[in-house]
């Protein structure tokens, strides 16, 4: 098993703040090592994640603050 893939097992995934309580849609976010960030859909803990560098998270994170994906 790669470091990556050891990281997303035992990750602390963390719910959005916007998720309701009734399932959904929803998106959890955990921060890996190397300061990564992995994103994937709680619906499908098992499935695929996202994983973005530090520069990648910051730009999104800040693309998201601007309204860049309204």
């Amino acid at each position: 098993m790669d470091e990556l893939t050891q990281d997303l097992r035992a990750a602390t995934w963390i719910k959005s703040s916007y998720s309701g309580s009734n399932g959904g849609n929803c998106v959890e976010v955990a921060e890996l090592s190397g300061g990564r960030r992995g994103v994937r859909d709680s619906k499908n803990p098992t499935g695929p994640a996202l994983i973005f560098t530090p520069s990648e998270w910051s730009a999104f994170i800040d693309g998201a603050k601007d309204g860049e994906f309204d």
